[in-house]
Formats: C-alpha cells, sequence, structure tokens
C-alpha cells in the first residue's frame, strides 16, 4: 500500500472519528466522560462545548481528505493540534496523577498517531509532484 494511500485512509479515518467523538460529547455530556457522569453542570456545559469544537476538528480532517492532492500543510496543523492535546494528557498525568484507563489508552493512541501523520504529511504531494515530472520528462523525450 502506497504512503499516500495510508495517508488518505488515516485522515478520512481521523475526521469521521472526530466527527463521532464530539457528537457524541455534545450529546451526552458528562456521561461521555468514563467514571465522570456526576461531574456536574460546569463540566457537563465544558463537555459538550469542546465536543462540538472536536466536531469541527473532525470536520477539518473531512476537508482535507476531499482534496487532492491531501494537502500537507492542513495535515500538519491538523495532526499538530492532536499531538498538542496529547502533550495536554500528559501534563495532566504529571499535575493529577493517573487518569481512567481508556484516557491512557487515548493518550497512547495520540503519540503515535500524531508523528506518523507528520511523517506521511506530504506524501500525495510528493507523489502528485513525481508523476508530473514523470510526465514532463516523458514529453520532453517525446518531443525531442
Amino acid at each position: 500500500m502506497s504512503r499516500g494511500k495510508v495517508l488518505r485512509g488515516l485522515v478520512l479515518a481521523m475526521g469521521y472519528a472526530c466527527v463521532a467523538i464530539g457528537l457524541f460529547h455534545v450529546l451526552l455530556g458528562n456521561a461521555a466522560i468514563p467514571g465522570e457522569g456526576s461531574a456536574g453542570p460546569t463540566i457537563d456545559s465544558l463537555g459538550r462545548f469542546f465536543g462540538a469544537v472536536f466536531a469541527g476538528y473532525g470536520l477539518g480532517w473531512l476537508w482535507a481528505a476531499r482534496r487532492s492532492p491531501i494537502p500537507a500543510t492542513a495535515v500538519r496543523w491538523l495532526a499538530g493540534i492532536f499531538l498538542l492535546g496529547a502533550i495536554g494528557r500528559v501534563l495532566s498525568l504529571a499535575v493529577h496523577g493517573w487518569p481512567h484507563w481508556f484516557q491512557v489508552a487515548l493518550a497512547v493512541v495520540e503519540l503515535v498517531l500524531a508523528p506518523l501523520l507528520l511523517l506521511l504529511a506530504d506524501a500525495e504531494e510528493r507523489a502528485d509532484a513525481e508523476k508530473k515530472e514523470v510526465g514532463a520528462a516523458g514529453a520532453r523525450d517525446a518531443g525531442a
């Protein structure tokens, strides 16, 4: 499987997952957070707000996935934001200790997936440029 296809699959998966997770938090509030069903109205309000923001973040991934080639700059920004979220989880762990196991699993996914996305960010743009270069060389050879 080419790096471009891996990138496209990951970008689509990120988009759909983030939209679904965000809407899940908007609809369920505190109930969407493992172990925090009774966190109170302030945390419920905050969680629902950030759920909407996360759904919008997912739409950003889906926007990128609809481009051809997928824009490397967009992937880098979106993956950087994802990595910043993972760093926030690590800071929380350092300050407050271990969260619910599911949050730890999410942090691991984020810490692995964000660098992978950064590594693959330009895969489609690079393949597109190589294809154009080969086409231009072929046209030069045919005209000679």
